[in-house]
């Protein structure tokens, strides 16, 4: 072992968790705490990408359902520390806009891409080609330090 690789630390693996809910409110809300009690069991902070699952669950149920579909939420903790939030739902034909616009004061919805733009890192949307199934994936990235 030369010095350099002596005291280099492995990264450590990717962490994954995904699964699938019903395209419902109680989804939407199951899906957030699924995501909370993982980062714990993976002893990370948790707050911030609970209030973005919770955005994008929601998001995935009023504009993202077809009737017989559920979403999907992944979370993928890299070994540099990014925390990837993933949510597939089946609407390719509504996709968020890249920016998202700023509702009027009236508007009693509409910023939870706002939300989700000021919390994450990084942020964005895939869409599936049709051999996949027709679906779209809007996916949110936080660096996320290992805990002191």
């Amino acid at each position: 072992m030369n010095q350099e690789t002596a005291g280099a630390e492995a990264p450590s693996p990717t962490l994954q968790f995904a699964a699938l809910f019903s395209a419902t409110r109680r989804g939407a809300r199951l899906a957030r705490l699924l995501a909370r009690e993982q980062l714990r069991r993976w002893d990370r902070p948790y707050e911030t990408a609970e209030h973005i699952v919770a955005e994008l669950a929601n998001n995935a149920v009023l504009h993202g359902h077809v009737p017989g579909r559920s979403f999907r939420l992944a979370l993928k903790l890299t070994g540099t520390d990014t925390l990837r939030i993933e949510v597939t739902d089946a609407r390719v034909d509504r996709s968020p806009p890249p920016h998202p616009r700023h509702p009027s004061l009236g508007e009693e919805s509409g910023r939870g891409l706002l939300l989700v733009e000021a919390l994450a890192d990084r942020w964005g949307t895939d869409l599936w080609p049709p051999s996949c199934g027709p679906c779209k994936t809007v996916w949110a990235e936080l660096d996320a330090p290992r805990p002191t």
